[in-house]
């Protein structure tokens, strides 16, 4: 008698060989028999004409304290995610939490105006609180380069001291060792650009000491674009001499790398025969999003943090200077018709507008209209500056898996805020619906692959991202014609398509495409859980 029995659907078990059709059997929380099963069990789920996947693994997620304000993780349940890894580009915002560090997180929970409030320091109170608090789905950590910093160093500019750089280690090895199955670094935005390389190296080492990930926001990594390649060769380097393993995160050629990614490909592909042990990962979208201040702010103008930056643009002549940094980088992206506001709460009205749009409002031309902008909130961007032909590329690259860089949302209550980047709702059935149905880029069973297998073998993990007995039964079960995105960037609260069923360590969170509520997510602090 097994505990649920998914029959009669195509079986792709996520290792990127040809699906079969086949009942699936799980007993507690583990899938224990796939094949032609004459059994009962406690409850059937017809999956004729369905697809029957490991659930998607979200390798890249910024959901850090989302859990705490609304664990039921709507936007991605409904996507067929069953895990995500947070803790991204540098930031893990809940830890450790010391000085300027918790001060960021004060102000960044402060955004949903849910009156929220941590209650822990370290990394391990931090993961003990989020396990009270559960989850839809699965969650892994990663302790952020930049949130160690600050909790060391604030927001200064300078090279650590060596106590400064050995407390920072030490902050790293505790996390850890507390369960983050990785490092992040976010080194083309503040603070992780005041960084040289030898201080992320040897943050990295704790990392690899461990065998666990290290996933970078690399330095210029298609923000500024010119220093793209340089920051690839940065990445190599640290994975060169630390042997960790790295993740390129979100890879893109973006402003004036743009028709570049056969080059970026191949010098990857390179390093991998080097024997560098080096992946990536990438949206399906040809627009970014990410706060003023890390994307096309001038970075001389940050130096210090954002009070500085805010005294500088009381200056006139510094103010020029930003503004003409500005001009260059709207006029690299493609125009200024090419950003929009995300999230700004100072007046949500200009969410979801575009900066001509904006500047029209505030009497000035697009630069100034930035400043202004930044002079009252960091205001988080969407910027279209990448091209399809590149990201095509990507997704058919079989090193790249696919992550949304978003969060775990909802469309409604406080984490329905803001016009955000549609990737949080619609990443994984846009990947099917655009690269498998219309443009033929890969087969439905390496679609699979890269949203599964490759993310867990990214982590290390042993038991999940496999549809095989003896894993954790995370199961997505959709249908191959309707699985569709609807979230677009004008209406970007709105949920996917063609998900049936998501079963998460066995128990289902999409019911009949209709979220439970339940929440059987767990905390992954150990490679083998």
């Amino acid at each position: 008698m097994y505990d649920v029995l998914i029959r009669g659907g195509q079986v792709v078990d996520g290792t990127g060989t040809s699906g079969v059709y086949a009942d699936v059997a799980i007993a507690d929380d583990t899938f224990v028999a796939i094949g032609r099963l004459e059994a009962e069990a406690a409850r059937t789920i017809d999956a004729t004409g369905l697809v029957v996947a490991p659930g998607f693994i979200d390798l890249h997620s910024h959901a850090d304290f989302n859990f705490f304000i609304d664990p039921t993780a709507d936007s991605k349940i409904t996507q067929g995610v069953t895990l995500e890894l947070v803790g991204n580009c540098g930031m893990s915002f809940c830890a450790p939490l010391i000085g300027e560090a918790a001060e960021d997180l004060a102000t960044r929970s402060a955004w949903y105006g849910t009156g929220w409030r941590p209650s822990w320091t370290e990394f391990g109170g931090y993961l003990d609180e989020l396990e009270k608090q559960g989850a839809t789905l699965n969650v892994a950590t990663q302790v952020g380069h930049g949130t160690v910093r600050k909790a060391v160093m604030g927001s200064q500019t300078r090279a650590p001291s060596p106590e400064e750089q050995s407390r920072m280690q030490a902050l790293v090895g505790e996390s850890l060792d507390a369960g983050a199955l990785g490092f992040s670094t976010g080194l083309s935005m503040p603070p992780g650009y005041y960084a040289l390389t030898p201080e992320v190296i040897a943050l990295a080492k704790e990392a690899a000491s461990r065998g666990k990930l290290y996933s970078t926001h690399a330095r210029d990594s298609g923000d500024e674009g010119s220093g793209l390649f340089v920051a690839i060769e940065e990445a190599l380097e640290i994975g060169r001499r630390t042997g960790v393993k790295v993740e390129f995160s979100h890879i893109k050629c973006n402003g004036s790398t743009r028709g570049r990614s056969p080059e970026v490909i191949a010098r990857i592909e390179a390093a991998r025969k080097e024997g560098i042990d080096i992946a990536a990962d990438v949206y399906p979208y040809i627009a970014a999003s990410g706060p003023m201040s890390g994307n096309v702010f001038p970075r001389w103008a940050m130096d210090g943090g954002r009070q500085k930056a805010l005294e500088r643009m009381a200056d006139a002549d510094l103010r020029a200077m930003a503004r003409a940094h500005l001009d260059e980088r709207i006029s690299s992206i493609g125009g200024p018709e090419r950003l929009m506001v995300a999230s700004y709460p100072p007046n949500r009205e200009f969410e979801g507008r575009d900066l001509p749009n904006i500047a029209v409002d505030l009497k000035c031309d697009p630069a100034e209209a930035l400043v202004r902008l930044f002079e009252k909130y960091d205001v988080q961007l969407i910027l279209s500056g990448m091209a399809q032909a590149d990201l095509d590329r990507f997704l058919a690259s079989p090193f790249v898996a696919v992550a949304s860089d978003g969060s775990s949302i909802k469309s409604t209550g406080p984490l329905s805020a803001g016009n955000p980047h549609p990737r949080s709702y619609g990443t994984f059935p846009r990947f099917i619906d655009q690269a498998v149905r219309a443009s033929k880029l890969v087969s439905l069973e390496e679609a699979v692959r890269k949203m599964t297998t490759l993310p867990a073998e990214r982590l290390g993990l042993t038991r999940r991202g496999r549809l095989a007995a003896g894993y954790a039964a995370d199961v997505a079960v959709f249908d191959p014609w309707t699985l569709a995105d609807r979230a677009t960037f004008s209406e970007p609260h709105q949920y996917s398509t063609g998900i049936e069923y998501v079963l998460v360590n066995g128990v289902p969170v999409v019911d009949d495409g209709k979220p439970t509520g339940r929440m059987p997510g767990r905390v992954l602090r150990d490679k083998t859980t």
